[in-house]
């Protein structure tokens, strides 16, 4: 089983326009959630594509730059402006030897940072839990 690396403070920013329309206010909220979460934006890896790449959502050739760009700013976690499928974030994850974050990950991860109730932290683990549970790799 591969274990999910620990993350640093240090992300880097990673955006594909699909050509939605409102491409760059989803950027500017990203980089507001990053900052919301207490990770210090190194870089931003931005990508024009029709569609996700299986594997690892950017393509191979993005894949590969971003690992290069994090090993450039000593950055261990990769946060992307979009939800991905498991075996995109355990693909990267393995490719990158970092944690990735999707989208619906870091607003998690703010949640459980802000909660103060113990019924609110337990709902956010809750959710936290389900979101992880898609991601854990088949026995």
């Amino acid at each position: 089983m591969f274990d999910r690396p620990s993350g640093g403070d240090a992300v880097v920013l990673v955006s594909v326009n699909f050509g939605d329309a409102d491409y760059e206010e989803s950027l500017q909220e990203l980089r507001h959630l990053a900052g919301t979460a207490g990770l210090n934006i190194s870089a931003t890896l931005e990508g024009k594509r029709h569609s996700p790449d299986p594997k690892y959502f950017i393509g191979s050739g993005k894949a590969d730059e971003l690992k290069a760009l994090m090993a450039a700013h000593e950055s261990k976690v990769a946060a992307f402006n979009h939800d991905l499928s498991p075996s995109q974030q355990r693909n990267l994850e393995k490719l990158l030897e970092a944690r990735v974050v999707d989208r619906t990950g870091l607003i998690l991860d703010i949640f459980a940072q802000r909660a103060q109730s113990h019924e609110g932290k337990l709902q956010v683990e809750l959710a936290q839990l389900e979101h992880l549970s898609t991601r854990l790799d088949p026995p």
